[in-house]
This record gives C-alpha cells, sequence and structure tokens, in this order.
C-alpha cells in the first residue's frame, strides 16, 4: 500500500509539473513561487487551526536551513522545468542521492563500499548525457537541474538530522513559507532592478518580475498548490507505514511519470542519449538505497 501510495503520488506531480511550461508562458518563477507559497500556507494554517496539528517547531534554527535548502531546490528544479523538458529537469532532481552519498561520506563520516562509488560513478555519467556540456559548455541553463539536485540532497540530509522530531506540517509551513519568502524577494529585486533584454530573452522565466496574473495563471497555480499538497500527504502516508527504502525507490516513478505526461501533452519524445542518462540516473539511486538499505540490515 505504501509504494501504490508513493507512486500515485508520482504520478500527480509528474502530471502537474508539467503544465509550468504554462505557468511559465503566463508568469515569471517568482511570482509563481510566491503566489503558490500563499495558497498552500493559508491552507496549512485553517487545517492546523481546525484538527489541532502543532505548527510551531521544536528546533527553529534546524527547520530554517532545512527550508532554505527545500526551498531554493524547488526554485533551481521549477526554474529549469519552465525551459527544458521536466523528464531532463527532474533527472537533474534525482541526483539527490548520489549527493548525498557524497556529503555523508565527505563530512560525515559514513563508509561507502565498491558498490555505491561505482553508483556515484554511473550517476555522473548520466549527468553528463542528459546535460551534455560538450556541446551546450556549462551554461547556467545545464547547471541549474544538478544545483536542484544538490540543494534537495542538503535538504534530505537536514531533515534526518536536524529535523527528525519536527511534525510534517511544520516542515510543510517551512519550505512553502521559504519559497514564498524566496518568491517576494525575487519579486521585490526585480521591480527595483529589472532584467535587461538580454537575460530575458536567455532566461525569461528567472527574469519576469510581477505581471498583472491571467485565468490561466490562477487556475495552474491552483492546480500546483492543491496537487502538491494532496501528493506530499500521499508520499508521506507511504513512509509513515512502508519501509522507507521501498518508498525512496518508488519515488523514481516520477522521472517515467514525467516523461509519459511530457510525451502525451506536449509530444516531447527524449533522444536516446536523454534516456540513457536518465536510466542511468534511476540505476545509480536504485544502487545506493539498496546497498544502504543492506548495510543498515
Amino acid at each position: 500500500m505504501g509504494i501504490l501510495l508513493a507512486i500515485a503520488a508520482m504520478s500527480c506531480i509528474g502530471y502537474i509539473d508539467n503544465y509550468i511550461k504554462v505557468i511559465a508562458g503566463e508568469a515569471g518563477l517568482w511570482q509563481f513561487h510566491f503566489c503558490r507559497a500563499v495558497i498552500v500556507c493559508l491552507t496549512l494554517v485553517v487545517l492546523s487551526w481546525a484538527f489541532g496539528w502543532r505548527m510551531r517547531p521544536k528546533n527553529l534554527r534546524a527547520v530554517f536551513w532545512r527550508s532554505l535548502f527545500f526551498a531554493t531546490s524547488m526554485v533551481a528544479y521549477f526554474g529549469a522545468a519552465g525551459m527544458i523538458p521536466l523528464a531532463q529537469a527532474a533527472a537533474g532532481l534525482f541526483t539527490g542521492p548520489i549527493f548525498v552519498l557524497l556529503i555523508s561520506w565527505a563530512f560525515l563520516g559514513a563508509r561507502i563500499g565498491i558498490w555505491r562509488i561505482l553508483a556515484v560513478a554511473i550517476g555522473f555519467a548520466g549527468v553528463v548525457l542528459i546535460l551534455r556540456p560538450e556541446q551546450t559548455g556549462l551554461t547556467a541553463l545545464v547547471l541549474i537541474p544538478v544545483l536542484g539536485g544538490l540543494l534537495y540532497a542538503l535538504g534530505g540530509i537536514a531533515t534526518r538530522h536536524w529535523c527528525a522530531g519536527e511534525s510534517t506540517v511544520t516542515l510543510l509551513l517551512g519550505a512553502f513559507g521559504g519559497l514564498g519568502i524566496l518568491g517576494a524577494i525575487g519579486l521585490i529585486w526585480l521591480a527595483l532592478f529589472p532584467a535587461s533584454d538580454a537575460m530575458l530573452a536567455h532566461l525569461p522565466f528567472f527574469a519576469k518580475g510581477w505581471v498583472a496574473p491571467t485565468d490561466t495563471f490562477v487556475v495552474w497555480t491552483l492546480v500546483q498548490a492543491f496537487g502538491s499538497l494532496a501528493a506530499v500527504s500521499l508520499l508521506t502516508r507511504g513512509y509513515q507505514i512502508t519501509e522507507t527504502s521501498y518508498i525512496a525507490v518508488a519515488e523514481y516513478w516520477f522521472l517515467v511519470a514525467a516523461a509519459f505526461w511530457g510525451f502525451t501533452l506536449w509530444d516531447e519524445v527524449p533522444d536516446l542519449r536523454a534516456l540513457a542518462g536518465i536510466f542511468a540516473i534511476i540505476l545509480a539511486g536504485l544502487i545506493i538505497v539498496v546497498r544502504t538499505r543492506e548495510t543498515e540490515i
């Protein structure tokens, strides 16, 4: 049941995240994050008051850093998803387990064997296959998805080591509240220092300030807000009733769902090189998860 809940959550996110392209055509990244965060946070506050859920963090500093890592990772991921195929942006985000392994080894004293070293090598090869640095150079757009994966990994480490005792509502409020603050900062900055025409042409989703919300923007931002809440709730329940390693594997269904809906909605078909890169990242993540589970057992 936990695996089915995780697959349902990933299928939902894979669908709604494909409409970031539509949102990117109507408004900028910062406006989207600000508006979505306001909707999600207000909903969580109302539900918490109604059901008596705890909102106050036990460790404010830990929740702050976890929220900052998560929020910045989502800015990078959604920023990339608005300009490149979602499956490729998602593949960058799912380099997170590779970064978790490397950070745990370098800074937390974790021991890694030959299988995990192989997983890192396979994952790195997958990133190179997808991002094609020899063709495009290491531009900001190429590196944004991988940056999202690194920040997501830091958020995962912070959750495990600093925020284990926090409630789900507290972590959700912190994460989406952080996104709202980053969105507001981005909007204020662009209002004071508007982007140049060259920047708007090169990174339009990042460089666009506040615009009058259209009906399309409102509808798909609402879908994003409530769809994200529903998916996170399903995923959280899955983690509560099933062994963590199984759910971590099931989360990779997101890459399949993102590619499926990208093809169904927009006729986006990853070429063989991109498919090989996505497969390599999935394989690397599965090796890391399985070996971690065996070590814990």
